[in-house]
């Protein structure tokens, strides 16, 4: 028989999960997200989150309660009489009145390899660590951070040039297989959990804006993963120097230049294609977006914004 089904989440992440549980013929009782936001060029329509909308598509009852202290919530969560909550980015910690609020608990899709990357940002904190791999976990939730007994864990290899635009998108699909083979053990009776090591804990602190800002006087490499970890978003970014006047710059690709023995000083130009010196090494940068514009890729950003060798970006 198919579980009866509570889905938990809010944005596009979430998504492909959603729908995957759907198509595998569960029954999703209820779609929990995150409400409206103000949005739209002038912020001023209410904006329904990406699960919302995906919902409202599958013909499944959406709610989005601003949290569960107020006990209606909570009797109204337990009255759908689910199986299980399947949360997956949704944006709230959770009581345990919600997480023992169906018959089998609650189990969470996260995008790392735990204990390594608990809590907000384990994709941009993988990359710009310069991990390898990292992947989808399946995890029975309890009531600490990241920190319930594993099911399921699909990884995902991270390559030298992978944004965390791309490997969001790599695990939003794994995450969804992993969980559709995860619901599917959980109704056989035959899906394991087992506790996370001790050892290896990391914490993926949500990204400040304080740190988006590209240090040119760090490694190649470091400041590669800083640039491919931030893109698209927030972005990292510099400033240059347009018309006499600095401007900021978002910086959303880069690759690593094979540049031997760089001598010049921390941010300057090594040729006229954009390859900047780093404190070790260099960076060709690949992709650029000057404060209201679109994304332009290295040619093209040059044609209106030259950057000759010896100049110094910061």
């Amino acid at each position: 028989m198919a579980l009866r089904i509570i889905f938990m989440g809010t944005p596009d992440f979430s998504v492909a999960t959603l729908k995957a549980l759907h198509a595998a013929g569960h029954e999703i009782v209820a779609a929990y997200s995150q409400p409206p936001r103000p949005g739209g060029r002038r912020g001023l329509d209410l904006q329904k989150s990406p699960v919302h909308q995906a919902a409202e598509e599958l013909g499944i009852e959406v709610r989005h309660p601003l949290n569960f202290r107020d006990q209606a919530d909570r009797d109204a969560f337990v009255a759908l009489q689910a199986d299980v909550a399947v949360v997956v980015a949704y944006g709230l910690l959770l009581p345990e009145a919600i997480l023992n609020g169906t018959r089998l608990g609650a189990y969470n899709g996260h995008a790392s390899l735990l204990p390594r990357w608990r809590g907000a940002a384990p994709i941009q904190r993988a990359i710009m660590a310069g991990d390898a791999e990292t992947g989808m976990m399946v995890m029975n939730m309890d009531k600490g951070l990241d920190t319930g007994p594993v099911a399921l864990t699909w990884k995902v290899a991270i390559g030298p040039d992978m944004t965390a635009g791309e490997l969001h998108d790599a695990l939003s699909l794994a995450g969804a297989e992993a969980m559709v083979e995860a619901m599917a053990g959980l109704e056989a009776g035959t899906l394991v959990t087992v506790p996370q090591a001790e050892d290896g804990v990391l914490y993926a602190a949500k990204i400040d804006k304080a740190e988006t800002r590209v240090d040119f006087s760090r490694s190649a490499t470091e400041v590669h993963n800083h640039i491919r970890g931030l893109s698209p978003f927030p972005g990292a970014w510099t400033e240059v120097e347009v018309n006499g006047k600095p401007e900021r710059v978002k910086l959303l690709a880069s690759h690593l230049a094979e540049k031997d023995g760089v001598l010049a000083a921390a941010g300057t130009a090594l040729d006229d294609r954009l390859t900047i010196a780093c404190g070790i090494g260099a960076v060709s940068l690949a992709r650029l977006q000057k404060a209201g514009g679109k994304a332009l890729n290295a040619e093209d950003f040059l044609r209106g914004t030259p950057l000759p060798k010896g100049t110094v970006i910061a």
